[in-house]
């Protein structure tokens, strides 16, 4: 029984050894490169009861900005994304925005020109909403900025 416990094991190494690659056969910039967009994702766990209350302060928000930053070409586009299967304690919710990559530098005259857009009245009325509803209501857990990799043929 050993023996055969032993070859067993050896033939499964073998077989996963041989199904490896000896070493990576794919080169940027060959096979694969980097999009020049890139996502901003944020994963947002949201209190029980409050789904509705939090998408309706977003739409008031976070959409409201993002439409005024997309007509302005600051952003390419967003959305909202709901875990259809959250497991305890996990997200709830994705907030996501992709920017064209040359805006993920800081600019004062894209800043200018959404303030302009915007207004300070929004400004201050999101920022408000930020500390009396959304500190209440939900969680951020997590914000990641990727970039897809995009595989040749």
């Amino acid at each position: 029984m050993k023996n055969l416990m032993i070859g067993s094991l050896a033939f499964a190494l073998a077989a996963g050894v041989s199904a490896a690659p000896a070493t990576a056969q794919v080169t940027e910039y060959e096979d694969y490169e980097y999009s020049d967009s890139v996502t901003e994702l944020t994963t947002v766990r949201v209190e029980p009861g409050q789904w509705d209350r939090y998408l309706e302060g977003l739409n008031q928000t976070w959409v409201a900005a993002n439409e005024i930053a997309k007509e302005l070409g600051h952003i390419e586009d967003y959305g909202i994304y709901a875990n259809m299967a959250p497991a305890e304690g996990v997200f709830h919710m994705m907030l996501v925005i992709t920017f064209p990559g040359e805006n993920m530098q800081p600019s004062r005259a894209r800043y200018d020109e959404f303030m302009q857009a915007w207004g300070e009245a929004n400004m201050d009325s999101s920022n408000e909403t930020v500390v009396t509803l959304y500190n209440e209501i939900r969680e951020i857990q997590g914000t990641y900025l990727l970039r897809e990799i995009e595989m040749t043929q």
